[in-house]
């Protein structure tokens, strides 16, 4: 839910390192999610903090026992207390472990099965993190909280970017960057194979 105030007393902020090993979790157990709320505004670009992780998640009984099965290495193991059913049930079923994670089989009127085609990755620590793409994201943020609609306002803005940019010829830009990553490339193996001073 990305309400800092919210947070349990006994939790505390989320970290990209947590973000990363609660990925590392469920990518091993095979369950279906994507990350949502605060920490996908931030990989689209927006600096802001989070208080929680939010999670969008297939809500059928098998995928939410891989997620119980999967958060069990948080200290608390506030997991034991969802039954499978209940992510299905509510709104939202807050996990208050060391850190918040929310579960969602629904933000707004957007569900796991019409968000999964949708999905970008960042890698963090070779942990594929799935988040969503901002024409996604912002039907995720149709709310009335002040943060949601800051959040609304900026994803606009990147999508008008986005919009502005595919103006120019995509092959065009594909050469251009491909240019780029090649001559990258040759720095980086350049820096890494100087010879060493003595």
């Amino acid at each position: 839910m990305d309400a800092q105030n919210d947070r349990p007393e006994f939790s505390r902020e989320p970290t990209i390192n947590d973000l990363a090993a609660l990925c590392r979790h469920l990518n091993e157990a095979g369950a279906k999610y994507v990350v949502i709320g605060g920490f996908a505004i931030i990989f689209n670009g927006y600096v802001r903090t989070t208080g929680d992780v939010d999670l969008l998640v297939d809500s059928s009984v098998g995928n939410v026992s891989l997620i119980k099965k999967a958060l069990l290495y948080l200290p608390d193991q506030a997991i034991r207390e969802i039954a499978p059913d209940e992510v299905a049930q509510y709104t939202v079923v807050r996990i208050a472990d060391e850190i918040v994670i929310d579960l969602m089989h629904k933000a707004c009127e957007v569900t796991y099965d019409k968000a999964k085609d949708y999905v970008q990755y960042l890698e963090v620590d070779g942990i594929q993190i799935p988040y969503l793409k901002p024409e996604m994201l912002i039907q995720t943020k149709l709310g009335m909280r002040a943060k949601d609609m800051q959040d609304r306002m900026f994803l606009e803005y990147l999508l008008a970017q986005q919009k502005e940019t595919d103006i120019v010829t995509n092959s065009k830009r594909e050469g251009e960057i491909r240019g780029l990553f090649r001559r990258l490339l040759k720095t980086i193996r350049r820096f890494f194979h100087r010879p060493k001073k003595e």
